[in-house]
């Protein structure tokens, strides 16, 4: 599966980075903000950027490890989560809305038939992934076909306009499934990449160790094992089809949203089919989830804000939606020492 996603324009990044440096502030005194205003700047090929048409995708699906007890909750929270997204309830919800952010939910493999609903694009693969404690959890033909309409989906949008697009998620036991998914990519310890999800106590955190240590025993995968076999392996439909998302946007030159922990493990995938996409990741959030640190060194990144939070559903990328806005705003409409009439440091 091939992606072209364009390199950054470097030939822009010297008048970039004048235009930043003129504004009436001290050189570097708005950190963060100059980097993202900088990667804007270049993703978008213009000393004026524009943030048009801000989305917020959160994929759902089950997964078969699910009932083998990885999660504190039982599976059908992940449909009745759709529900509760669906009626405008759930903390992405409210986000979104506060953030003027378009929200969408995708169906990439949930088992439970929604019917023709509002703001839920149907994209089912199958209804849930299969038990990777005793086999696969899909096929080389299902994992492509997630990528494959998840890169459709990230393309149609950037073709409607789109040039902002944040990703969450959606599915009982994902993050058992990106535990498994950064130990082979990252090479970090399993032990390490391993986190209580939605809230397991100390016995379901151990149950949870072993479970997936008898996973990675059944699969029997080599270390150095390629991104794509993993994610068959391992993964979830939800997560294929946000990497085939993140990788159709990417391509059509839109900035990357990246919340925690299950959304930074399909960017790993993601990442290791086309690495350029890294720079059009903006990193949201540190989740309180331990693995994610390791995804983070593995990525290379520095996230926006730290709030502690383990949510999902794509709320650290909601949160961090104003301060990405803040840098291209301050970058557009901020007077220069000349413009205003300042006088510079001598």
């Amino acid at each position: 599966m091939h992606f072209s996603i364009p390199a950054l324009d470097t030939a822009l990044a010297p008048a970039l980075q004048a235009k930043i440096n003129s504004k009436t502030k001290p050189l570097g005194a708005l950190g963060q903000l100059e980097q993202l205003a900088l990667q804007i700047g270049q993703i978008q090929k213009t000393l004026t950027p524009s943030l048009d048409q801000p989305h917020l995708l959160v994929f759902a699906g089950d997964h078969g490890a699910a009932k083998a007890g990885v999660s504190a909750f039982p599976q059908d929270v992940t449909w009745q989560m759709v529900e509760n997204f669906l009626a405008g309830g759930a903390a992405i919800n409210v986000f979104a809305r506060q953030n003027g952010m378009q929200l969408k939910i995708i169906d990439a493999g949930v088992a439970h038939d929604f019917g023709k609903r509002d703001t839920l694009i149907d994209a089912k693969i199958a209804p849930g992934t299969r038990n990777y404690l005793a086999e696969p959890a899909m096929s080389a033909a299902e994992r492509d076909a997630a990528l494959a309409k998840g890169a459709e989906i990230g393309r149609q949008l950037a073709g409607q306009g789109c040039k902002v697009l944040g990703f969450g998620e959606m599915g009982i036991g994902n993050t058992a499934a990106a535990s498994l998914i950064t130990h082979y990519l990252t090479h970090t310890p399993l032990a390490d990449c391993i986190g209580r999800g939605t809230g397991l106590d100390d016995a379901g955190l151990a149950r949870k160790r072993d479970l997936l240590a008898q996973a990675v025993k059944r699969a029997a995968l080599p270390t150095d094992a390629n991104a794509l076999a993993v994610l068959a392996e391992f993964g979830g439909f939800e997560i294929a089809m946000m990497a085939g998302a993140m990788l159709g946007a990417a391509e059509k030159g839109t900035l990357l949203l990246i919340d925690g922990f299950i959304v930074t493990s399909a960017l790993l995938v993601a990442a290791r089919i086309a690495p350029q996409i890294r720079d059009y990741c903006v990193f949201c959030h540190r989740s309180a989830e331990p693995g994610h640190l390791a995804q983070l060194n593995d990525l290379k990144a520095e996230t926006l804000i730290d709030l502690g939070l383990r949510l999902g559903e794509g709320t650290g990328a909601a949160l961090a939606w104003p301060l990405v806005r803040a840098a291209a705003a301050f970058l557009n409409e901020m007077a220069s020492f000349e413009s205003a009439g300042v006088s510079e440091k001598a």
